[in-house]
């Protein structure tokens, strides 16, 4: 079946359904698979299909390829389009290859021929969100947290709506019920030093940030944000020193980590440390080609030390990927 047969699929099933999408970036900016477990082989044995359309699937899926059962799970629904089974495994396996939009739309349709189970409730929240539809994603979030009143992950995402919206009080609550429900909760520990440094509550701030700092040492995670916050955190309040190693060990977690780099360049700036300052951020500025404020901090050191062409330079790519960042954010949400 060709792609635009597919999205003709897809729009029948739309029921009403209307939207546009953008891309959110929430505090830790959100990846292809935020919490939502994988559709495997063993989904299958709720659809009803002919045996080698089963096999076929099944092959696809345990080899990962996942576009390949895109396109088959299509055909499935074009040949029994009001098949709930169907269209739940067809709307976890759209989320998987990174189409959010249409993930939705297939979910939205099984939901009103059967209800959704969690799994997949939580599947159509999380590709709202990744589209920039907080609205959408809140009632469902809502609805599971009701639904699994112990489960850290519901609280957890209502939370990152919150602190999102600027509801910083409301992000401490929910955050803080996250870490209730589950004491080794990461990303909760680390979220909730955000939403308590943006109420001005600075010492409990850094409690968070250093309990979810010892959890991914602890559990071996390898995430650079925890390490990286309370950086941030200890640079507004002078505490250069304690900051300078945290922006290293945030920088060792992910060499590809341009944020890491790039705090360690401006604290570095305000060491005195001009030279070690503009390495560390042109190393910010070739990982990520899309980061414009290393290229400003690049124009002020360069512009300081009377280097006026690459001053200039660098504050010409500010300028333009700040441009470019504008109009890339600039659609309708």
């Amino acid at each position: 079946m060709t792609r635009r047969a597919g999205w003709a699929v897809l729009a029948a099933c739309a029921a009403g359904f209307n939207g546009t999408a953008s891309h959110a970036a929430p505090q830790e900016p959100l990846r292809a698979d935020p919490g939502v477990p994988r559709i495997d082989a063993g989904d299958l044995e709720a659809v009803r299909m002919e045996a080698d359309q089963r096999a076929r699937i099944d092959q696809a899926l345990r080899s990962g390829a996942y576009d390949k059962a895109q396109t088959l799970l299509l055909d499935e629904v074009e040949r029994n389009p009001r098949s709930p089974e169907l269209l739940r495994l067809l709307g976890g396996v759209l989320f998987v290859t990174g189409d959010y939009l249409n993930a939705a739309i297939a979910l939205k349709k099984a939901e009103v021929l059967a209800p959704l189970d969690d799994r997949s409730r939580f599947t159509l929240a999380m590709s709202y969100v990744v589209m920039g539809q907080p609205r959408w994603a809140r009632p469902e979030l809502e609805t599971l947290a009701r639904s699994d009143a112990h489960n850290a992950l519901y609280p957890y995402w209502l939370a990152r709506l919150d602190y999102d919206d600027n509801q910083y009080p409301a992000a401490v609550a929910g955050f803080r019920r996250a870490v209730g429900l589950d004491a080794g909760y990461l990303k909760a520990h680390d979220n909730l030093g955000l939403a308590l440094e943006a109420v001005g509550r600075y010492d409990e701030a850094i409690q968070s940030y250093r309990e979810a700092l010892r959890l991914d040492r602890q559990a071996r995670a390898r995430s650079p944000w925890p390490a990286l916050n309370l950086g941030i955190l200890l640079t507004r309040l002078d505490r250069l020193e304690e900051a300078e190693p945290l922006f290293r060990e945030s920088a060792r977690e992910d060499e590809r980590f341009a944020p890491a780099h790039y705090q360690l360049g401006l604290l570095l700036e305000r060491k005195g440390q001009a030279r070690d300052a503009i390495a560390e951020l042109g190393l910010a500025a070739q990982l990520d080609p899309h980061y414009p404020e290393p290229h400003y901090a690049l124009a002020r050191l360069f512009r300081r030390a009377g280097e006026t062409a690459s001053a200039d330079r660098a504050l010409e790519r500010f300028l333009a990927l700040k441009k470019e960042k504008g109009q890339a954010g600039s659609g309708p949400r």
